[in-house]
């Protein structure tokens, strides 16, 4: 019942308890108790709205794939603090593979990504290379 009731929340954050209790076959009460049980354990971490980025003059996402110099616990501490407080940076994820990083970034378009590229990201500390991937179309499920 909570995996049901967690796929409708995914799509419908912001529907009734009134309609979701409904949508999985509970009656009002017990669906609300489900869905604070949920929020209190932190399956349900919060509550989002999912903004157009172009309408933010975010129009042109990139993909960064970072390699750091030297992986000492101080560089990689250096980096991530720095990272953070790149405003045009979405998501920063630590992964396996080729990279070090990789980075969701949002910016107005490919000049904006270039000053970026050249004046913020590359100057972090401990940067070694960066391979920017460039999004021409995104699929989502409705």
């Amino acid at each position: 019942m909570d995996r049901s009731i967690l796929a409708v929340l995914e799509q419908h954050g912001r529907i009734s308890n009134a309609e979701l209790a409904d949508r999985v076959g509970l009656s009002p009460s017990p669906c609300l108790r489900r869905v604070r049980r949920l929020e209190e354990t932190g399956v349900i971490r919060g509550y989002r709205a999912v903004i157009d980025p172009a309408a933010l003059g975010r129009g042109l996402r990139v993909f960064a794939g970072v390699r750091l110099v030297r992986h000492a616990r101080a560089d990689v501490v250096a980096f991530e603090r720095a990272v953070l407080r790149l405003p045009e940076v979405v998501h920063t994820h630590h992964v396996t593979g080729h990279y070090d990083y990789l980075l969701h970034v949002e910016v107005a378009d490919l000049a904006a990504y270039e000053d970026f590229h050249a004046n913020r990201l590359a100057g972090l500390p401990g940067v070694a290379a960066v391979t920017s991937y460039v999004t021409m179309k995104t699929l989502s499920p409705s």
